[in-house]
């Protein structure tokens, strides 16, 4: 069976970020054919048009991590029913110059944590939206807002409620299967 690498980006900034703790769950979860790699967002610089002729290294290596897996999982908060904008300046600079599009064609998954009753759900769409914009194949079939609660997912990616993980477990065997129904049709290219 053939293995899939999977970048992700966790939306949130803090260092005890819950969405940080569900990329810890999802990577636990995930089927043996899935492969998960954080791509970090923290140190890229606020993205310019100006940077487009020659990007500083962070942003090259950046784009080049994303260059370098197969599909990629946006785990991410809502902050004023929003994406939060280090995660959309992320997507600026791995979407840019025009014509060097790092999602195009790349299969990618939308998922997300918060307290709040509808998990991430105004956020995601707007995510989905942008990652549209970007020619990314998004999965769709099943959507996934988790309302986080305390003791939820512990610091080593367990979690407590037997019937999260098995979704959060689900969901991960949904992407595996739509990220090898994606690659079949639109293969990589190079």
């Amino acid at each position: 069976m053939k293995t899939y690498k999977v970048g992700y980006l966790v939306g949130s900034l803090a260092k005890g970020s819950i969405n940080r703790l569900l990329s810890k769950a999802l990577t636990r979860l995930a089927p043996p054919g899935l492969a998960l790699v954080e791509i970090p967002i923290r140190d890229l610089p606020l993205y310019s048009y100006d940077y487009d002729a020659d990007y500083p290294p962070v942003a090259r290596a950046f784009k080049q991590a994303i260059a370098d897996v197969d599909a990629v999982l946006f785990v991410t908060p809502e902050y004023n029913r929003s994406i939060p904008g280090a995660l959309k300046n992320a997507i600026d600079w791995a979407s840019r110059p025009w014509g060097k599009n790092s999602f195009a064609r790349k299969p990618s998954g939308v998922i997300g944590t918060s307290p709040g009753a509808i998990g991430t759900a105004v956020a995601q769409q707007q995510l989905r939206g942008v990652l549209c914009f970007c020619n990314s194949p998004l999965m769709n079939t099943m959507e996934a807002y988790i309302q986080f609660k305390p003791g939820l997912i512990a610091e080593d990616g367990t979690v407590s409620d037997e019937s999260t993980a098995e979704f959060l477990s689900n969901y991960m065997k949904e992407l595996h299967l739509f990220i090898e129904r994606v690659l079949t049709v639109l293969p990589r290219e190079g």
